[in-house]
């Protein structure tokens, strides 16, 4: 059916087997000194066999003061030529096109990386970085230029396709390009041609340092969502002169460090939702258009190019979660995708901490270099308590290690915590994980038993080898005179649909469960107030995904109280004290701070002998990808 999707494309006369192409990601797999390594190779390997047309690697730096972060490949030098000249070899093998990213981050970086002050148009931190940049001489950009091209022809020696100028997301290029950071009064700055001036100058000095046939793209922020930015007008009459100096394809992205949610948007941003800004584009030029923005699915990205919005489909965090999504799209194997949810946990926070990206909900990633299939030299058989993401996890990776496994869930549903944090606004894709999970375990032949609160006797019946226990955490209680009142209910509670509310919500607690509650109750119309000891609220949530819950609940008119506490809970509301002090009307008072493990029934069965492994929120209570990572390496090691 994606007859789009999986059509081959040309591009300066090298041919993508289909439309489906990885986009730059930082992932900190590089060494400090910008040499490949086996991690960084296995990695974009992976995709490669999983079928993408083109893959574009991350930001090899034009100097080593061009680094926005640690751990970036680099072609600064002829030295590190040869171990990307393998590097590309491997990719090559599987019939995909690779494309180098070259950039130089410009203000977007600080001392703690590069060792000294960034370097820039003009004088204007960003806003994500401590230090003051350094407004560059002319000989600096002269010299930048020409490191450009010197890049690009590192890039084709050491065997890639072709190179993409990253002009994008508030880097160097970018911000000679915008007004919102140039504010250069020299040839570099002020009118619009001026702007592009360094744009041009490396496209034509990349074009003189590469051979005919070799591929020149150029990724731009068609609008970077900052009063003063480009936008997409602007954009539009900027690439038609891009196209003349000599680019071979548009790679359409949107915003810079301080519209960080346009870079990489999150859970509350709708999909594809950058395609009608690559029309504009792709309609006022010849050159094949690329578009990007939370894509997870191939259908998705299919009716994206039967609408004439782009020609080929970035995937972006869906090639991380699941790098085959390729391969499963065009066999129809949709049941088999493990779709990216765009919560920022493992990839944006890892790569922010300059640590090696990591995806949730696929503990392969980043570690494809040393992981192998695992086979048990006794087959087993494992009792798996509790349906969360991590028993599911680890049920799963048991029965591929060889051994016999059951799983048992008190509730209707699989998901625990998980499932529930699926309800709020925003959240739903959620379920699609559940739903992969019990996929595979379908497919592994595992027997689940919903409805099964399980029970001494019942594992006593069972006799299992090894039992892994997940129950779970529950709500805390916090001691609050009148938290026993009938009007008073958990978050759990009013998520799992086990209870309603009355029109008037007090939500006592402000972390990451206590806001989505109340976001979720106020979406529904509901008149909702939280009430929150610290100085701010979500603050346990990502930047990106945090700005869209604080977004959804001033929509949603949602009252926060901070540097709050409840003293007391009344039949008619709850009294409080702190920053605000007085008393707030309720028909129900929602908890929402915190949970604590569930061990009672694993202290038991481990007073009775039964060999039993604790992972998960009932060992310590955590995040769902890191008790997916648990159950996953406690499920290969049984």
């Amino acid at each position: 059916m994606l007859k789009n999707l999986y059509s081959p494309f040309n591009i300066k006369g090298k041919t993508l087997k289909n439309r489906c192409v990885v986009p730059p990601m930082v992932m900190n797999y590089c060494n400090n000194d910008g040499t490949v390594t086996e991690r960084f190779m296995a990695y974009h390997e992976a995709r490669a066999k999983g079928g993408f047309g083109m893959i574009i690697t991350e930001d090899f730096a034009v100097d080593p003061c061009g680094r926005g972060f640690k751990y970036l490949p680099g072609l600064w030098e002829d030295s590190q030529i040869p171990g990307f000249a393998e590097f590309t070899k491997r990719i090559k093998r599987h019939g995909s096109l690779i494309i180098a990213q070259i950039y130089h981050c410009g203000r977007q970086t600080n001392k703690d990386v590069i060792g000294r002050a960034p370097l820039a148009p003009s004088a204007i931190p960003c806003p994500f970085s401590p230090d003051m940049p350094v407004e560059m001489t002319i000989e600096e950009i002269k010299r930048t230029v020409s490191q450009f091209g010197d890049t690009a022809r590192r890039a084709e020696e050491a065997g890639f396709d072709g190179i993409e100028i990253h002009g994008a997301h508030g880097y160097l290029v970018s911000e000679f390009m915008s007004p919102y950071s140039n504010k250069r009064t020299d040839e570099y700055g002020g009118s619009l041609e001026n702007r592009m001036r360094f744009a041009l100058e490396i496209i034509k000095d990349i074009r003189s340092k590469v051979s005919d046939d070799f591929i020149v793209g150029y990724r731009i922020s068609a609008d970077e969502y900052v009063t003063g930015g480009r936008t997409i007008e602007e954009t539009k009459a900027i690439v038609p002169y891009l196209e003349k100096e000599g680019i071979d394809y548009v790679h359409v992205s949107a915003g810079v460090y301080r519209s960080f949610d346009a870079v990489i948007p999150s859970m509350y941003c709708k999909h594809g939702w950058i395609a009608d800004l690559a029309k504009e584009v792709k309609d006022i030029t010849q050159l094949p258009v690329i578009t990007v923005g939370r894509i997870n699915d191939p259908r998705i990205a299919d009716a994206i190019l039967a609408s004439g919005k782009a020609d080929l489909v970035s995937f972006g965090r869906q090639s991380l979660c699941d790098p085959e999504t390729p391969i499963k799209g065009e066999e129809g194997r949709f049941d088999d995708l493990r779709t990216c949810i765009a919560c920022h946990h493992g990839c944006v926070g890892n790569l922010m901490a300059n640590k090696p990206v990591r995806c949730i909900l696929n503990p392969r990633l980043g570690e494809e270099f040393q992981l192998e299939d695992v086979k048990a030299e006794e087959s087993k058989r494992i009792m798996v308590i509790g349906s969360g993401p991590g028993g599911l996890a680890a049920a799963i990776e048991a029965a591929k290690a060889g051994h016999e496994v059951k799983v048992y869930e008190k509730e209707r549903w699989a998901g625990g915590q998980f499932r529930l944090g699926a309800v709020p606004t925003g959240k739903g894709e959620i379920v699609n994980f559940i739903n992969w999970q019990l996929n595979e375990l379908k497919k592994l032949d595992i027997e689940v038993n919903f409805n099964t609160e399980v029970t001494l006797d019942l594992v006593k019946s069972e006799s299992p080898d090894l039992i892994v226990a997940a129950p779970g955490a529950e709500p805390l209680i916090p001691e609050i005179p009148g938290v026993d009142k009938d009007h008073v209910v958990t978050a759990h509670d009013v998520l799992a649909g086990k209870c309603n509310t009355g029109n008037s919500v007090v939500v006592i607690g402000g972390g990451c469960a206590g806001a989505e509650a109340a976001n979720h109750l106020a979406s529904n119309l509901k008149s909702v107030t939280i009430v929150e000891m610290q100085s701010d609220i979500a603050l346990d949530e990502m930047i990106v995904p945090r700005w869209g819950i604080l977004d959804e609940m001033a929509q949603n008119k949602v009252k926060i109280l901070t540097n709050t506490a409840v003293k007391e809970i009344k039949d008619t509301g709850v009294c409080t004290s702190g920053e605000f002090e007085g008393e707030i009307a309720a028909d129900t008072v929602v908890l929402a701070v915190g949970v604590r493990p569930v061990t009672a029934l694993v202290d038991k069965l481990k007073s009775e002998g039964f060999q039993v492994q604790l992972i998960g929120d009932a060992k310590k209570v955590g995040l769902a990808g890191e008790a997916v990572m648990e159950g996953f390496l406690t499920g290969r090691s049984l």
